[in-house]
């Protein structure tokens, strides 16, 4: 077992207070946590994940493993360790993988600066995965520098959408009861089909759920169950809460979860995964220009903007205060960036942006579109006059490219009429929302014209 995290000598912040959760409403959230800390009588407990990544995605039809596949040219693990880190109570995080990937995964805790993950080599099966991650908790693995949680939550490695919330609940489900595990509804009816191919049994949909993850166990629990767990149930056997209830006697109660547990299984999944990260990091736009250029016409290109983005929030900003709006952005979660330039050849506004964004880690996780929109007034210069200096773009967008920033230019004739510009801009607008929504490498450096 090695400890693979970069950032790892930090202090780990408490885990959740969990005694003032008991016979707390379904919808309770992260908002009880912070309600449960304030408690005097609250007690923090602490809290691991083990997350079994040793699969070879043979259902996916790709010859990479599912967990490893890019999504936005970032492996899926990486989503879901993220996910997993941005809950603070989580004190360790285990990942069970393959020995022939054990390098990859190194890489990967490298290149996107994951912390708190330790690494074991994966089992011959989940379940064997599993209890690897298990024992290297309970110490049973030389050179751990681990601790024995009390609580113990098993997620999937390729179910990146997971949230506080209902990782919050299944935890406190599983102090009280000894096990919990997320549900769904059924969307098909589950058959048996006899051994001639013919059905037999045909389950009622209504009474009977779909098992999702994350599951969450008192380590003792689960721990004991693996330790008894016969050898035809670690080989076949594919739920946890099962082996709970087998061999440690232990119902799990049952917590519905949300949509968004879904599992990436097959190829088609990839396409639904990269679609709503798409979805998630679309939904602001940061604005940055000079205060002394002209603001007219801004005003009127942040209206169309919003018109073409009516569910995503724009934020103005001025890059001559230093990194202090970027940061802002950056807490935010801003990935979109749009770089006025009014009447200026030199890209000053837009260079000072992709300074800031290089200096910072924004891009590390996913990637950010940079749009550089110049207003030209082609009466006094013409266009083609101006293209030796908009080559620039085209340099520059290489180089941004290779820190998973897309530079995109826009050109805008200003000294147009006022329906035809209030048309140009509608345009602008419009490219400008499908840059950001498609977040296509392909047009990286291009010079679009509204």
């Amino acid at each position: 077992m090695e400890r693979g995290s970069p950032g790892a000598s930090r202090p780990v912040e408490p885990g959740p207070c969990l005694s003032s959760l008991r016979g707390a409403e379904p919808a309770a959230s992260a908002s009880t946590l912070s309600a449960a800390r304030a408690q005097p009588e609250s007690r923090v407990i602490a809290v691991a994940a083990v997350l079994p990544a040793g699969g070879c995605g043979e259902r996916m039809g790709v010859p990479t493993p599912k967990q490893f596949c890019p999504i936005l040219e970032r492996p899926l693990i990486s989503y879901t360790l993220q996910a997993l880190e941005r809950v603070y109570w989580i004190k360790d995080i285990v990942v069970a993988v393959t020995r022939e990937n054990m390098g990859a995964m190194r890489n990967i805790i490298q290149k996107y600066q994951h912390t708190r993950i330790s690494l074991v080599e994966a089992g011959e099966t989940r379940h064997r995965s599993i209890f690897n991650g298990l024992k290297a908790l309970a110490k049973d693995q030389p050179d751990t520098q681990l601790s024995k949680p009390e609580v113990v939550i098993i997620h999937d490695a390729v179910r990146p959408f997971v949230e506080e919330d209902v990782l919050l609940k299944v935890v406190a489900a599983a102090k009280e009861h000894g096990a919990a595990g997320a549900i769904r509804p059924l969307v098909s009816t589950v058959i048996s089909p006899s051994a001639d191919g013919c059905l037999e049994i045909s389950l009622e949909r209504a009474r009977h759920r779909a098992s999702e993850m994350p599951q969450a166990f008192l380590f003792d629990v689960i721990y004991e169950a693996y330790r008894q767990c016969s050898d035809y149930d670690l080989e076949f056997g594919t739920e946890c809460l099962h082996l709970a209830l087998k061999y440690s006697h232990t119902k799990a109660k049952l917590v519905e979860g949300p949509p968004d547990l879904w599992k990436v299984t097959y190829k088609r999944d990839l396409y639904a995964a990269e679609s709503i990260i798409k979805e998630r990091i679309s939904h602001e736009v940061c604005v940055v220009m000079d205060p002394k250029q002209d603001k007219e016409p801004v005003d009127h290109f942040l209206e169309a903007l919003k018109n073409e983005l009516n569910d995503v929030k724009i934020e103005s900003g001025e890059p001559g205060q230093a990194g202090r709006d970027i940061q802002q952005s950056n807490l935010k979660q801003c990935y979109n960036f749009v770089s006025m330039n009014i009447m200026m050849s030199d890209f000053q506004e837009t260079r000072k942006l992709l300074r800031m964004l290089e200096e910072s880690n924004l891009s590390i996780l996913y990637p950010v579109v940079v749009v550089s929109v110049h207003f030209f007034d082609f009466k006094l210069v013409p266009l083609s006059q101006k293209m030796e200096s908009l080559m620039w773009i085209r340099e520059s967008a290489k180089e941004m490219k290779k820190r998973n920033i897309l530079l995109f230019g826009l050109i805008i004739d200003y000294s147009q009429g006022e329906q035809k510009l209030q048309e140009s801009l509608r345009q602008g607008a419009i490219i400008i929302a499908s840059l950001i929504k498609e977040r296509s490498s392909a047009l990286v450096g291009q010079l679009l014209v509204a």
